[in-house]
This record gives structure tokens, C-alpha cells and sequence, in this order.
């Protein structure tokens, strides 16, 4: 026999789990239809399960005083459904919470405050124009970036994958190449459907018709051919990186522009989204997304700029094995790299605190780097090590940090976590460039040292869709702001 107890809870948990899958399908409609991205205080519920919608709304007492019910936060749900609204990335349960709990009501009804705190994407006819979108090379990054591309398909995409050109292979390959998007040994399996059309060398995605092109270089593609005109060109080769190797891409008819997903050579820009896409022009033709690395520290090192000042610093880089190392003992050009990587720590370099001047210039020539492979095949961690012009605590450290996560414009770049249990495993997924982890921070005075885990994966791939985004001249803002 149940206690009232066993009874109460089997209830407040039926009623959540009713409340969270109801939110389900207004949340994909928003996304898809709309190119409205639903988040509960940072936590994205695209594509998310009802446990995890759950769990989004428990976090909100970390940074809170009072609960937020999932029962409370649907109202506001069912109102953006029925709003006309431009793209954006709405959380939903930071509106909810003001409204509710912290005095912003002020006697008007849900929809009109939301009204309100949404003006600026409301009622505003979407005149974005979407953005033809090939891969170059198809590895790790690149069948991230589809599986994030695809979750954007739909009526109102704007970011269409059009295309992915590999090098010519044997028969078989096209099999193997869906078979690696659909099947991922670290990220799981893909959340859809994919289909082959060998005849006409075709993957289809959760309704996204991808044209598998078969190319030795640049040089051997007429996107126009495809029907693909002024393509954005996401280079994951890693083949080229500078203006000459990269110009190659535009020298094929259909192409407008490239990004790489590496650090760029020479003048090309080198942007960490969130600290200097400002800085991307229309006249733009090459841009760099950086490396994971400088993508996970920058935003960390601007905020703690801003507000403290950094005199110099050492950044130190735990990071995953990659597929430049050797799996067992064989020669390799790089020193140490040739050793096997799943058996051995291996002291390596990194450009990324070099790296960290292109984005952030009042930092060049304050930073210095190394870097460790570890064996582990995704999530690492930069420590770094600061002094800073200002002496502060380390609750004071935290809680700035914790507040530039939540209500900044470094939210969707910086997360932050107060687990004292957390380990790599848990941040494969995460969507953030960088997360703090408060618990292992040290701070001296003037002196602090600070953790950021990485998804070296599929965190930096988040921030390439961002960059891709801001090529595309694609406004998709964040709301509210604080």
C-alpha cells in the first residue's frame, strides 16, 4: 500500500512528464516553422526529450529562489506559439520567472508581456533570404555540422545543406558515408531518418536532400550544375589554410563564400562567435572559425578581462586524442604524436593562447600554451592560469562567471556548472564553446585558476553554425538578453 507521500510525488512527477511532452510538438513547430529555438535558462529543448524538458525547469532553482513548474512556464509556450515572430532564440524560462516571480507583470496578461519583452522580433516580416550551404570533406566536424544543419531543415530554414563533396571512392562508399552520419560511436546515434539514393548519389536527412558530390579539388565542381548558386563553403578538410589554398573554393561557379574549421594563415579574420563576429563584413569572402580550443577559452578570458584585468597567464590544454594521431606506435611527422594515442599521454603544442590575440587583441603577447593528449576521444579541458589586475575571491570569480552565463552576450558561449560530480563524459553534447567549472576554480588575490571543459566536437561545431549564420548576414538573436 502507497503512503500519501508515494502518492503526491507518483502525481506532481505524471502531471511534469504530461506538461513536458504537450511542450514537445509547440516546440518543434516553433523551431521549424518559425526559426524560433526554445530555451529554459540556457538549456536548449530543440529535439529535447520530455525527461530533459523536465530536468531544464529543475535547474532553474540553482540560480533562483523559487521553482519554475512546468505547468507555469506552458502558458508561455502556448502564447509564442501564436505570436508572429522572426527568428530568434527565446527562453522561455527566463520570461516565465520575470513575470511570475519578480514583479514584471505589472497587470498585464501573458501575451501582452511578452509582447513587450519581445518587440524588437515581433510582428517583423522575415525578409532573411536562406543560404545555399555545401560541406567540403565529411569527417568528424563535418557529419557534426550536418547533423546540426538538418536539424535546422525545414520550411523556414536558412541555412540549407545542399551539398557535401568528398573524394572519389570505391563502391560502397555512399552506404558508408550515410552509415557514419546515422551511427556515431561518441554522440549516439542520429535523431531521424536517412535514406540512400545511389543513382542519383543522394542522402536524405529528416527531409534535407543532400547531393553527395564526388571531387578531387575545388576545381573539379560546378555547384551550378546542382542547382546550388552563392553556396556558402564550409571547408573541414584542414587541407588549406591560407587565402590562396582557400580561394581555390571560389573559383568554382556557385560558390559566394568559405568558412574553414581551423585557424587561418595570413590576414584572413579568425572569429570566436560571441567575442569578434562583429567584425564580419558583407565584402568578407574567407573567414576562420578558429579552433575549439581558442573557440572554449576566448569568451572566458573576455568576460574575466572585462572585469578584472588580465596581466599575463599560461593556458594549459587537457585535450582528447585526435584523428592526426596514431592509434598504435607508427611514424608520424609530428614529434611525440607518432605514439599510440588511446595508451598514452602525449605533451603537445597548441596555438590556441597565440590564437586568442586574433579574437581578443588587448591579450596579445599576455598569454602563453602548451597542451596534453589525453586518451579520451572527445570533451577536454583548458586550465588556466591568471594574474589578474585586480584581487578578488573566489565566490566573486564565481559569481561573476555564473551571471555572464546566464545574462550576457556571452550566454550561449560560456556555461556553467556547480557540480561537484561532473566529469568529461557528461559535457559530450554540450552546445556551449566553453563550461566553467566553479568548483575546481582557485583564486589568491590576485591570482586565479580556472577550469574550462570543451565538447572539442560538438561544442565548437555549435559555434561554426553560428559564424555560418553571421556570413549568411542571418540575424537569429537571443531574447531576453538579461
Amino acid at each position: 500500500m502507497t503512503s500519501h507521500l508515494e502518492e503526491q510525488y507518483q502525481t506532481s512527477w505524471q502531471e511534469r512528464q504530461t506538461f513536458a511532452e504537450n511542450m514537445q510538438p509547440i516546440i518543434g513547430q516553433l523551431f521549424r516553422n518559425n526559426g524560433i529555438e526554445i530555451a529554459v535558462y540556457g538549456r536548449p529543448l530543440v529535439n529535447a526529450s520530455a525527461i530533459d524538458i523536465i530536468k531544464a525547469h529543475k535547474s532553474v532553482a540553482l540560480h533562483e529562489e523559487n521553482k519554475l513548474r512546468l505547468r507555469e512556464s506552458f502558458p508561455f509556450l502556448q502564447a509564442l506559439a501564436k505570436m508572429s515572430l522572426a527568428p530568434a532564440r527565446i527562453d522561455v524560462g527566463k520570461l516565465a520567472y520575470r513575470y511570475l516571480f519578480k514583479g514584471e507583470a505589472n497587470g498585464l496578461s501573458i501575451e501582452q508581456f511578452l509582447e513587450k519583452e519581445l518587440v524588437t522580433i515581433a510582428k517583423v516580416s522575415d525578409t532573411q533570404e536562406s543560404k545555399d550551404v555545401v560541406l567540403y570533406g565529411f569527417g568528424r566536424i563535418g557529419r557534426l555540422l550536418a547533423r546540426l544543419l538538418i536539424e535546422r531543415a525545414g520550411p523556414n530554414a536558412k541555412l540549407n545543406l545542399r551539398a557535401i563533396v568528398i573524394r572519389p571512392g570505391k563502391d560502397g562508399d555512399l552506404e558508408k558515408r550515410a552509415s557514419l552520419l546515422r551511427r556515431d560511436s561518441v554522440h549516439g546515434a542520429f535523431n531521424g531518418s536517412i535514406t540512400i539514393d545511389t543513382e542519383n548519389n543522394v542522402i536524405k536527412a529528416n527531409g534535407a536532400f543532400i547531393k553527395v558530390i564526388y571531387a578531387k579539388s575545388p576545381a573539379d565542381v560546378d555547384y551550378t550544375a546542382y542547382g546550388i548558386n552563392n553556396a556558402l563553403v564550409v571547408d573541414n578538410t584542414g587541407i588549406w589554410s591560407d587565402e590562396e589554398g582557400l580561394g581555390q573554393h571560389l573559383q568554382s561557379k556557385g560558390v559566394a563564400k568559405v568558412l574553414l574549421t581551423a585557424p587561418a594563415k595570413g590576414d584572413i579574420k579568425n572569429i570566436v562567435y560571441g567575442v569578434n563576429d562583429d567584425m564580419i563584413l558583407a565584402e568578407d569572402k574567407i573567414v576562420s572559425a578558429a579552433s575549439c580550443t581558442t573557440n572554449a577559452i576566448t569568451p572566458v578570458l573576455k568576460a574575466l578581462n572585462d572585469e578584472f584585468g588580465i596581466r599575463n597567464g599560461h593556458v594549459e590544454t587537457v585535450h582528447s586524442y585526435t584523428n592526426d594521431q596514431n592509434l598504435i606506435d607508427n611514424y608520424h611527422p609530428a614529434p611525440r604524436r607518432g605514439r599510440s594515442a588511446p595508451l598514452n599521454m602525449v605533451i603537445s603544442t597548441t596555438g590556441a593562447a597565440k590564437a586568442v590575440a586574433k579574437a581578443l587583441p588587448e591579450l596579445k603577447g599576455l598569454l602563453t600554451g602548451n597542451a596534453i593528449r589525453v586518451p579520451t576521444p572527445n570533451v577536454s579541458m583548458a586550465i588556466m592560469n591568471l594574474n589578474l589586475k585586480k584581487a578578488t575571491d573566489k565566490d566573486a570569480l564565481n559569481d561573476y562567471l555564473r551571471h555572464i552565463s546566464l545574462n550576457s552576450k556571452l550566454q550561449n558561449q560560456v556555461d556553467y556548472t556547480a557540480s561537484t560530480e561532473i566529469v568529461s563524459t557528461d559535457l559530450v553534447g554540450s552546445r556551449y564553446a566553453g563550461v566553467v567549472d566553479s568548483q575546481a576554480t582557485i583564486v589568491d588575490g590576485d591570482r586565479a585558476v580556472l577550469y574550462v571543459w570543451y565538447d572539442n566536437e560538438f561544442g565548437y561545431s555549435c559555434q561554426v553554425v553560428r559564424v555560418m549564420l553571421a556570413m549568411a548576414d542571418i540575424q537569429v538573436p537571443t531574447l531576453p538578453l538579461a
